[in-house]
């Protein structure tokens, strides 16, 4: 049996009332990708989608055809972002919940609940790159209510919860949580749903958290999760003290006039983002195909430069060969992602590389047999 690879899936690509109001109508995320350009010399900027073109996920055979190549990749499940905010406020719902309502595409999923406040501070709405950094507008906050909402939300999911195409991990339904030290009622959550979840006939949930820190690993496994997705692209960014007062504005200044992100090779990213908690039963690694955040942050972005196929095959070998040791339950991977075009993190066809790294994830499967 193959390892498990399990690819986060973004719902943006269609329009909603609150995109339109606040970065302008029609907005989407291709809008940025589109407005992306080289910021540098050798940077790969735009990024021009291929096969599936500037899809729209209102459309249900674009969904299928998405999961037509996912499978094409060895890829056993989509992991749905999924946004509640509390008081049934919901964002970016429609694409999920027509894949459950039509019974299609027939590929399995599961669910990732993005728990964090949105603030307008990061995405250009004009194509020029000369910006300082957006104030934090609040647009959308994560809120806690309580245990009504956390039946609301669950019952709300219920349809999918039951659908035959949920993904278990030793018979439970997969559910990650992004933010797991930011849920002021996890303990509540968890034990709710795993009530709710019995009272319904369902397995019960096998509750993930997401980090992309190691020294909250250990934390998440303390509060109760079953395991930990452990996401190590921030390892390979280029980090420093972060400036203060006058000083950040003049080193925001400074950094947007040089018109150069902070740039990694993406052949060096590979080597920082290797961890040994990989190793561990419960803790499941993250591949990172690629990474290039300026088309939503202009000259603030980071980006690895000169991603290939080749080196992605470098990663994905590194992480089977580190994993092969543990049970084949615990043999999953996370893949970040399946279609984050606006954080140049995506498996799906462009113009310079066509389906090269779907080809490539499939062939490092076929030779970890």
């Amino acid at each position: 049996m193959n390892p498990q690879i399990i690819a986060f899936y973004l719902p943006q690509f269609h329009r909603t009332k609150e995109n339109d109001e606040w970065w302008g109508k029609g907005f989407t995320e291709w809008t940025n990708v589109a407005m992306a350009k080289p910021l540098f010399r050798g940077h790969y900027q735009p990024k021009i989608p291929t096969e599936l073109g500037f899809y729209d996920l209102r459309f249900s055979e674009n969904r299928e055809a998405q999961a037509i190549l996912a499978q094409k990749a060895g890829i056993s499940a989509f992991c749905y972002w999924h946004y509640w905010f509390g008081n049934g406020k919901k964002l970016l719902n429609m694409p999920f919940e027509e894949v459950v309502r039509l019974k299609k595409p027939d590929m399995p999923f599961c669910l990732a609940w993005a728990n964090h406040s949105w603030y307008k501070k990061s995405w250009k709405t004009n194509k020029s790159n000369f910006e300082l950094p957006r104030g934090s507008k609040l647009l959308v906050e994560q809120t806690y209510p309580g245990i009504e909402d956390i039946d609301a939300h669950f019952y709300y999911l219920l349809d999918a919860f039951r659908d035959k195409r949920y993904y278990k991990i030793d018979g439970r339904l997969l559910f990650v949580i992004y933010a797991p030290l930011k849920m002021i009622d996890w303990q509540l959550f968890r034990d709710r749903w795993q009530e709710l979840a019995q009272k319904e006939g369902l397995s019960g949930f096998y509750f993930v958290g997401h980090t992309m820190e190691q020294e909250f690993i250990e934390d998440i496994k303390n509060m109760g999760y079953d395991a930990v997705n452990f996401s190590t692209h921030h390892q390979a960014f280029p980090h420093k003290e972060p400036a203060k007062g006058i000083l950040h504005y003049l080193t925001a200044l400074k950094n947007s006039i040089s018109l150069k992100p902070k740039v990694v090779e993406y052949e060096k990213a590979i080597e920082l983002m290797k961890s040994n908690y990989f190793k561990e039963e419960n803790v499941y690694p993250t591949i990172i195909p690629n990474w290039d955040h300026t088309p939503r942050s202009g000259n603030f972005g980071t980006c690895f430069n000169n991603c290939t196929p080749e080196l992605f095959a470098k990663h994905v070998s590194y992480i089977l060969e580190t994993i092969r040791p543990k049970k084949i339950d615990n043999q999953v991977v996370f893949l970040k992602s399946w279609n984050e075009w606006g954080e140049g993190n995506y498996m799906e066809p462009d113009m310079k590389y066509g389906d090269g790294y779907i080809r490539t994830l499939y062939q490092c499967l076929e030779l970890g047999k």
